[in-house]
Order: structure tokens, then C-alpha cells, then sequence
């Protein structure tokens, strides 16, 4: 169900004009399925919004009241009726701080939910779908998107209600008390319907051509702020200050243009209204003077007339709401709809560790992002439980390929790998990667404390697990030089430390995992030499007893690995260990390790 990748901001034209149809509102009332546990509540909301839009309905009619007392032919003194008057305005107060109040509580509790629903899933998806969406887009989902929910439910509903039921029961109030003068209301109102289509449709346009434009802009920020190391690097940032100014410029052209429509409208819309109000004036005042109504019901009638009014441009408004939010709903549940490669209600199955025992046999494989580019064609390796291996090869050979399918990042073409002589695909997922720990080339740490990190490997591990699993690292040291020590905060991806030792506080999560299989993807060769021999050493404690997988391009580190496989256009060129391959005058390992040494010797 996932559909292609698309910039953030870039499905606001589309996706923002579902049209407010049966099926459109079918499928958002799905997403309101969140509102469900707190049904008594929205309940309550409803009676204090329809007792709070009926005192507001009788504002105009007791200042008619009003008028026939002063004219004196009431029934009520002038007091009597200002003392209902204090006392509905009394009770609309009341009403409307119960009416903000539940519908707060439903919005805010509901919205939650949905925020915390669509987060699980997003976590749960498998890997495919984040190459499909940007992270811009998908946190768009969770705030943005949202947000517009949680507007519908915590105003728009509200204001669409009594909107919807001062128009009918001011139009039935005011044909009770003119039919005459009500029909001659009615006939201005199609002039102002007709215009606020025109108008409003080019307006939203132009509004959503903003919006788009704000979106472009935003991605330029995310960019730059993700790569700001280059931008420095390269100096450019004036570039990328011209940049975010052209666009916010394009923006800035976009919504004058709006503005210019949108005065237009208002104005014209105002002209209409009081232009309207006053043909009322004139022709009520004519059957005043001809004794077919009295004047307090005049004034009345005008002051419904204002609130009818008022309704109808709200209305529009509420519209064009309801239609960002069908958009809005729409998106959130492409994203609940995708299948999650593990289900977070489900509880943690048992550990089960396995003893390491990998093999790919045959195995063939295509990206599905690019399924007519045979990735791995035909591979097939044996590591036995503990022992080591390192795949090496040109970059593009399939060596991070056989890493992804083993953790089960994607499936496989053909073919097929076991681990202990059961099939990838009849293990839980989650029970698999806990037997598996990953050491990367560029090591991401989260913005917490370095305890925080570490203790990544395994939730809940004590201090002293902990600083123990350090030691191992060979970062016991540089952690305790810190003045904070564990709780040293490092920073968000690290950047407070150096990169050899982010490396080590990647190992010492992965020493307290204590997984049986190991995967390291090029963990020290971005690292100075100094760095990289504690590294190693770190890495050589890590690797004690365990399967290893070791991708490397510097060959001095893979010399005592068990076995060597030679990667080559997604196939095993060659196989064997470090001696066995150098051997070969002409092999490709031969050649690549040469090669490395001659670099080497010119350094």
C-alpha cells in the first residue's frame, strides 16, 4: 500500500481537496474510532453545545423583547426583562466553559491516542517504507496532520453544529415572524453564495500554493541543518541563506496574491451583507409604517438576520475545514494501514538464543525499489557457530546486502538463509534481532547520556553492567574523564564526542547485548590510528566466541578472520583465508591487498 516517495509538503495540493463525499467521510470516520473510549464525554460536550447555541439564539429576540417594552407593548417591565437577559448570559457562560471543557478532554485524550497509535506503527514498519518517505513527511504526519484532527474535534465540530443551527433556527424564527421580509432576505443571499464559491475556491488555492511553497522552504532547513558540517565545509552559507530566501520570497509572493483575493472578497462580502441589511431596513421599514409588523420584530429580525449571516460565512469556512481534515485523515490512515513487521501489543516473545550458525544458500535478490537490478545472484556461505568471516569487495558488490537480509530488513528473492538450520523466515523477528548486534561504520547515538546509550543494548541493565561493558569497550577511561562521567549527555548523534569514541560506546552496547551473532560494517575505517587500535582491541573482546561478520575494506584488519569471501557483481569470486587468497598471483584478493600495502608504502 505504500505509494512512492514524495517531499514533504508535496501532497498538499492533492491530498488536501478530498471532496466531502460518502466515502470520503466513511473513511474518516475511522479515524474517529479514537474517540470511542471517551464517548461520555463528547456526549456531555454536545448537550452544553446545544443548550449553549440556544441561549445564543435568544439574544435577538430579547432584544426585540427589549424594544416592546420601551415602546410599552410588553407584558414585562424593563427590569424584568434585563434580569433574563443577565440571567441567560449567566447560563450561556456556564454552558460554554462545559462545552470547551469536554470536548477538551475528548480532543486532547483522543489526539494522544492517535499520535501514540500512528508513532507505533511508524516504528514497526519495515525498512522498505522509510525509503519510500522522507522524515519530514512522516513527523508532518504526526504533528501537522493531527493537529487538523484535533482542531475538527476541539472547534470545527462545535462551531459547524451551531453554525448549521443558528442558520435553520434564525430562518424559521424569521419566517414566523415576516414570510414576507424573509423571502426578500433570501433572494440577496444567492449573489453572496455564488461569489464566496468563485472566490473561496481560487483563495484555497492560492492558500495551498502557499502552503507548498512554506513546505519547500522547511525542506531546505532540514537539509541544511542535517548536513550543516558540509555546508561549513564547503562555506556556502550564503547559498544556502539565498536559498531559504528565494523561497520564502516565492512564499511571500504566493500569500499577498491570497491576501489581495481575500480583500477583495471581504470587502465585496461586507458591501453585500450591509447592502443586504439595509435593503431589509428599507423594506421592513415600509411594512412598519403600513402596520403589517410591529417594530420591535423589525430590529429582531435584523439582528437574526446578522447572526444567518454570520452563519453562512462561517459555514463556508467550516467547509474548507472539514475538507483538510478528510486530507488529513486520509494520510493518517495510509500510514495505520501498513502492515507493521512486528506488533508492539503483542508481549516479547521468550528469549530463545541461538548458537550462530549461519547459512545462505543460493541466495538471490533485487531491491524492491529497483527489481530489475539483481543484487545477489546466486550466493552462498557457510560460518559456523563462532567462527568469523569478512566479506569483502568493491563497493556495490552485495557485502551490506547479505548483512540487510540477514537481519531481515528485507526477503529474500530465492534462495535461502538459516540460522542453526531453521529459516530466517519462521523466526519472530524481534526474538532473531535480539541474537544479532550491529557495530556501523557511522555509529548514531541518541541525544541522551552515554548510560542512556549503552544501556540501549539491553533496557534495564544496572550501572554496574553498564561500566562493566565500558571497560570491555576500552571506554571506561574516556568516559570517566568526563566531570559527568555515565551521565555525560553526548550530545544530539553524538557530536560531543569524537568519532573513535562514539565507536567504543557502539561496542559496549553491543557487549551488553551479548549477542551470539556480530556484524561489523567497517567499524574502524574512518578512525585515526590510535583510535582504531583501541578499537580493535575493543573489538577483538567483542568478538570472543561469537559468529562475526566483518565488513571490511582494509585488509590489515581481516587477516585472522576464519574465512574470507571475495565479493564480486553480487556473486563469490573467490573464498578462503587471508594466506590462502594472497596466494593467488592474479586473484582479486591478491590484487586489492597490493594494492592497499602500495597505497600504504607511499603514505
Amino acid at each position: 500500500m505504500a505509494k512512492r516517495g514524495r517531499n514533504f509538503g508535496e501532497d498538499a495540493n492533492e491530498e488536501d481537496k478530498k471532496k466531502v463525499n460518502r466515502e470520503s467521510l466513511q473513511k474518516a470516520l475511522r479515524v474517529f474510532r479514537f474517540v470511542r473510549p471517551y464517548r461520555a464525554q463528547f456526549a456531555m460536550g454536545f448537550i452544553f453545545l446545544v443548550l449553549s447555541t440556544l441561549t445564543t439564539l435568544s439574544f435577538p429576540a430579547l432584544i426585540g423583547q427589549v424594544t416592546s417594552v420601551i415602546q410599552g407593548k410588553s407584558a414585562f417591565t424593563l427590569g424584568q426583562v434585563i434580569l433574563i437577559f443577565g440571567a441567560i448570559l449567566v447560563l450561556q457562560a456556564i454552558f460554554s466553559f462545559f462545552r470547551i471543557y469536554f470536548f477538551a478532554q475528548v480532543s486532547e485524550r483522543s489526539m494522544a491516542d492517535v499520535r501514540r497509535e500512528v508513532y507505533s506503527k511508524i516504528v514497526t514498519l519495515p525498512i522498505p517504507f522509510f525509503e519510500k518517505r522522507r522524515v519530514g513527511e512522516l513527523t508532518s504526519r504526526i504533528s501537522a496532520d493531527v493537529s487538523q484532527l484535533q482542531d475538527v474535534l476541539s472547534i470545527t465540530l462545535a462551531e459547524l453544529f451551531r453554525q448549521v443551527a443558528t442558520l435553520v433556527g434564525g430562518t424559521l424564527f424569521i419566517l414566523y415572524v415576516s414570510w414576507k421580509l424573509t423571502l426578500f432576505m433570501l433572494a440577496t443571499f444567492p449573489v453572496i453564495i455564488v461569489a464566496a464559491m468563485i472566490f473561496g475556491r481560487y483563495i484555497r488555492k492560492l492558500s495551498k500554493e502557499a502552503q507548498d511553497q512554506l513546505a519547500a522552504a522547511s525542506v531546505i532547513v532540514e537539509e541544511t541543518l542535517q548536513s550543516i558540517n558540509i555546508v561549513k565545509a564547503f562555506t556556502n552559507e550564503r547559498i544556502e541563506i539565498g536559498r531559504y530566501g528565494a523561497a520564502l520570497q516565492k512564499m511571500v509572493g504566493t500569500a499577498l496574491r491570497t491576501a489581495r483575493f481575500r480583500g477583495v472578497f471581504v470587502s465585496f462580502v461586507i458591501f453585500a451583507m450591509f447592502g443586504g441589511i439595509m435593503g431589509i431596513v428599507w423594506y421592513g421599514g415600509s411594512l412598519v409604517q403600513s402596520g403589517e409588523i410591529p417594530f420591535a420584530d423589525l430590529l429582531t429580525f435584523i439582528f437574526y438576520t446578522a447572526f444567518i449571516g454570520g452563519s453562512v460565512a462561517g459555514i463556508g469556512d467550516m467547509y474548507a475545514q472539514v475538507q483538510r481534515t478528510l486530507g488529513a485523515s486520509d494520510r493518517i490512515l495510509e500510514i495505520l494501514e501498513e502492515e507493521s513487521e512486528v506488533d508492539p501489543r503483542e508481549e516479547l516473545p521468550l528469549f530463545v538464543p541461538v548458537h550462530g550458525h549461519v547459512q545462505f544458500k543460493d541466495v538471490r535478490f533485487s531491491y524492491p525499489s529497483r527489481t530489475d537490478v539483481a543484487v545477489l545472484k546466486g550466493i552462498s556461505i557457510d560460518v559456523a557457530a563462532g567462527r568469523k568471516i569478512a566479506l569483502v569487495g568493491q563497493s556495490g558488490a552485495g557485502k551490506s546486502t547479505i548483512v540487510q537480509l540477514l537481519m531481515r530488513y528485507y526477503q529474500v528473492g530465492s534462495g535461502q538463509i538459516t540460522v542453526d538450520g531453521r529459516d530466517l523466515s519462521n523466526f519472530n523477528i524481534t526474538e532473531l534481532r535480539r541474537n544479532i548486534a550491529v557495530v556501523p561504520q557511522e555509529v548514531m547515538l541518541f541525544g541522551g547520556t552515554i548510560l542512556e546509550n549503552i544501556q540501549y543494548g539491553k533496557p534495564g541493565a544496572t550501572e554496574a553492567e553498564v561500566r562493566e561493558a565500558a571497560r570491555k569497550a576500552n571506554a571506561l577511561d574516556f568516559i570517566e574523564s568526563f566531570p559527568e562521567g555515565l551521565q555525560t549527555v553526548v550530545g544530539e548523534r553524538g557530536v560531543k564526542l569524537s568519532g573513535g569514541q562514539r565507536q567504543r560506546i557502539a561496542i559496549a552496547r553491543a557487549i551488553l547485548k551479548n549477542p551470539a551473532i556480530l556484524i561489523l560494517d567497517e567499524a574502524t575505517s574512518s578512525l585515526d590510528a590510535e583510535s582504531e587500535r583501541l578499537v580493535q582491541e575493543a573489538l577483538d573482546e567483542l568478538m570472543q566466541n561469537r559468529t562475526t561478520i566483518i565488513i571490511a575494506h582494509r585488509l590489515a584488519t581481516i587477516r585472522k578472520v576464519d574465512r574470507i569471501y571475495v565479493m564480486r557483481e553480487g556473486q563469490v569470486a573467490e573464498q578462503g583465508t587471508h594466506d590462502e587468497l594472497a596466494a593467488y598471483e592474479d586473484g582479486i584478493y591478491a590484487n586489492l591487498v597490493k594494492l592497499q600495502f602500495e597505497v600504504l608504502d607511499n603514505d
